[in-house]
């Protein structure tokens, strides 16, 4: 098969051998990568923090909820169109592979720039109904609108690290962002120590790597798949693909804003307590980014060993591709409650001045809170990518919205109540009630699975 000739050392086919061994050895390199892209944006914290002030600290951490709704979404979309691209991979259809990703390169230039329209125009009006603190607004509203006009750049990346993803080749996203998170530290020294340009500097150095990161991918590619070298007839229009790739793509972008409209309305209560709960809120984050990205990042790897199986037939696989997450999420689930434990407080110095010890102490309690519960966050990124990848997107989305719901509970009702005690109940009450849904959801997707193959009666 050419696919196989032209680039077997690069791309992981994982239809076959060990599911445990094909999940870890394609997680492997998208969590080193992930924890670059986190140790990246701590960077940004630190320096801000540290050489702007407490104030632009707060200011560029109440925008996480908004800049994560929008992001995530545009990740999610990406994800999705390449779902049918590892599908197609595992049923060996060359032609069809490389149709797909012409029509995902054409619905991601139009999205990418009807997005960034829309979010860049309306970014004022949505830190004013967030509650955005005055005293913080200004930095928020510099920070966030760059990220935002910076959303094409995203696509790129996205779109284009998640077809080699779909091809079984998590190895080089990685090292392309290494290279640019390496770019982004560089340029953040420069834009605020030495240039003076505050958080709108951090703002230009994440969109410079982005989009340094996606040119970069774009460029491999083209180098080294020649597969995915389209012709002329790959870019003819055609309704069902494109619909098919809506019915993927779209489904997970709104699963994610389900999820992140829970967050925008949790921030909107965190902001209305004051700035000092912003800042604890956004310290803890950057810690609880760092070591839950591996639980997140299998997610990744998941939805591409769930499209490569079920592409091939494989359903059996499925299920014990679960099983082999779940024994990896228990194992290291532990191992983060420790370091939350043991070495939560010197971490959190990186961001925060010992003196500013409520601000502390309360990010400490946010953290734990989460470490506790972080063997939920791992089935639900897992179970979740595992629909997905099965074609299942719907349900996949339903998760977000019981996320959604632990969230809003918790906001509108908690909060008020009891101050930043129940912020810390947030995210793993949505975790678990997502799980809730999500552990029947799998196995009724299986059977569906198991029946239309006629493996069952």
């Amino acid at each position: 098969m050419e696919i196989k000739k032209k680039a077997e050392k690069a791309m992981v086919e994982m239809t076959s051998g060990s599911p445990m061994k094909s999940i870890l050895r394609f997680s492997i390199p998208l969590i080193i990568g992930t924890v670059f892209q986190q140790l990246y944006g701590m960077v940004d914290t630190v320096i801000v923090g540290r050489f702007v002030g407490v104030n632009a600290l707060a200011g560029i951490g109440s925008t996480g909820s908004f800049n994560y709704l929008i992001i995530t979404s545009c990740t999610g979309i990406c994800s999705g169109f390449a779902v049918p691209v590892a599908q197609q991979f595992g049923a060996k259809d060359e032609v069809r592979l490389r149709r797909y990703v012409a029509g995902a390169i054409r619905l991601s230039t139009i999205l990418a720039a009807v997005i960034t329209v829309v979010v860049v125009a309306m970014t004022g009006t949505v830190l004013r109904w967030m509650n955005t603190p005055e005293d913080i607004f200004d930095y928020a509203y510099q920070y966030i609108r760059i990220i935002f006009m910076g959303i094409p750049a995203v696509f790129l990346y996205n779109l284009s690290a998640s077809i080699i993803r779909a091809l079984g080749d998590s190895k080089t996203p990685l090292l392309f962002l290494i290279l640019c998170s390496g770019l982004n530290i560089l340029l953040d020294i420069v834009f605020i120590l030495f240039l003076d340009m505050g958080v709108s500097g951090a703002a230009v150095a994440t969109v410079i790597a982005q989009l340094t990161s996606g040119l970069c991918c774009l460029f491999y590619i083209k180098r080294k798949y020649p597969i995915l070298r389209l012709k002329r007839g790959d870019w003819e229009w055609n309704p069902r693909y494109a619909a098919n790739l809506c019915t993927m793509g779209i489904p997970m972008g709104l699963q994610f804003s389900i999820v992140a409209i829970g967050c925008l309305i949790m921030q909107a209560s965190v902001n209305a307590l004051g700035s000092a709960a912003v800042a604890s809120v956004t310290a803890g984050d950057k810690i609880h980014a760092l070591l839950g990205c591996p639980l997140e990042t299998m997610g990744v790897a998941v939805a591409t060993y769930s499209g490569q199986n079920t592409g091939a037939g494989k359903i059996d696989r499925l299920t014990k591709g679960i099983k082999a997450v779940g024994v990896f999420v228990c194992i290291y689930s532990a191992i983060a409650l420790g370091i939350q434990l043991l070495l939560g407080r010197p971490m959190l110095l990186l961001f925060l001045d010992p003196g500013e010890e409520l601000i502390i102490r309360q990010a400490r309690n946010y953290l734990i809170c989460m470490a506790l519960t972080y063997i939920p966050l791992g089935y639900v990124t897992s179970l979740r990518s595992m629909i997905q990848g099965m074609g299942f997107v719907s349900f996949a989305m339903w998760s977000g919205v019981f996320e959604t719901i632990a969230r809003v509970i918790v906001s509108l009702i908690l909060i008020p109540l009891f101050g930043f005690g129940a912020v810390c109940l947030s995210h793993p009450g949505a975790w678990v009630l997502a799980d809730v849904f999500l552990i029947p959801a799998f196995i009724g997707c299986i059977k569906v699975m198991k029946k239309r193959m006629g493996m069952i009666g």
